[in-house]
């Protein structure tokens, strides 16, 4: 009974070293097992008769690897990525991605009914004293089907069509290289060379209608920047909202940095007392409310819907004050 009880917290040790994303050496995991290279082989097969693809290579670089196989075998996590799977699939109940908010209850309830006590207590005191705010029944939110057709798309360099909805509501055909899917706030953006117009785009994911199949194989090109979320948040405070404007706020550009969501636009520098905001959204009240919260004097350099909205704001203001 213990030399079987021993194997089995051998084997169990080992699917989980052959979890890890490298390949190792039979001499490397007899040295973490503390066994002969012999056991090794031996455990191996024996993970292979439960099921557990283990693939060999031989020669002096070759070694073991866990492969993908037809039936997804039980996951050997670590305390810490035990708690960052549950908090991850608790986050992604409530977030903009719609169809997957049942399907990681279902996970996180798995996970939640195996964790030992020390690690389901962290993570239910980081769920009893966190309040989340829900989410804007309004804001777009876009189907996980879609993100995986894009994702698949770009990964096999296959060109996609979809009818897309610009922010004045009018409707394109388009037909593009896509390249990398880029989170902003609760936006999803695809970045893409667009055929037609010969030139880079950036599309909302939730304005895309997909249109299947896909299309021809295409020869990658070089990517428009090296930090693609910087230029897609240029590119969308530009053009992508339906209200833009640019302000100089009063003050350095790193103090408007750490109070301004990186999801209204870029900060960019003027000189050490002041810094442009290039500022973008759906919703002009709440442009005029950020710019109120900001704590520094600022210029509206363009943008007559946010003067108005601004003007509106001081009159209400002012008769809080009587």
């Amino acid at each position: 009974m213990k030399n079987m009880l021993e194997t089995s917290a051998r084997l169990l040790r080992l699917l989980s070293l052959l979890q890890t994303p490298r390949e190792w050496t039979g001499t490397e995991l007899a040295g973490r097992l503390e066994v002969s290279t012999r056991t090794v082989r031996n455990d191996v097969e024996r993970l292979r008769s439960l099921g557990y693809p283990v693939h060999a290579t031989r020669g002096a670089i070759g070694g073991y690897r866990l492969g993908a196989g037809a039936n997804l075998p039980p996951l050997l996590l670590d305390d810490e990525e035990a708690v960052a799977v549950a908090v991850g699939l608790r986050t992604a109940a409530t977030g903009s991605v719609a169809g997957i908010e049942e399907t990681a209850l279902r996970a996180l309830a798995k996970l939640e009914q195996v964790l030992p006590s020390r690690l389901r207590r962290r993570v239910n005191t980081l769920q009893s004293y966190t309040v989340p705010v829900p989410p804007d029944a309004r804001g777009p939110r876009v189907d996980a089907a879609d993100l995986t057709a894009i994702t698949s798309a770009a990964r096999d360099h296959e060109r996609l069509r979809f009818d897309y909805r610009s922010h004045d509501t009018s409707v394109s055909r388009r037909d593009v290289e896509p390249y990398r899917l880029v989170t902003w706030g609760r936006r999803w953006y695809l970045v893409a060379w667009d055929a037609e117009r010969g030139d880079w785009r950036t599309f909302r994911v939730d304005r895309m209608e997909l249109k299947i199949p896909t299309g021809p194989r295409f020869t990658p090109r070089p990517l428009p920047a090296e930090d693609l979320a910087a230029y897609v948040s240029r590119g969308v405070s530009a053009a992508a909202w339906r209200y833009q404007a640019r302000v100089v706020v009063h003050a350095p550009a790193e103090v408007i940095a750490e109070r301004l969501p990186g999801s209204l636009g870029p900060v960019e520098v003027v000189d050490d007392a002041s810094c442009t905001v290039m500022l973008g959204s759906d919703n002009v009240e709440m442009l005029a409310v950020w710019l109120s919260a900001l704590g520094h004097d600022f210029t509206v350099v363009d943008s007559p819907e946010l003067v108005a909205q601004l003007r509106v704001l001081a009159e209400r203001y002012q008769r809080a004050t009587l």
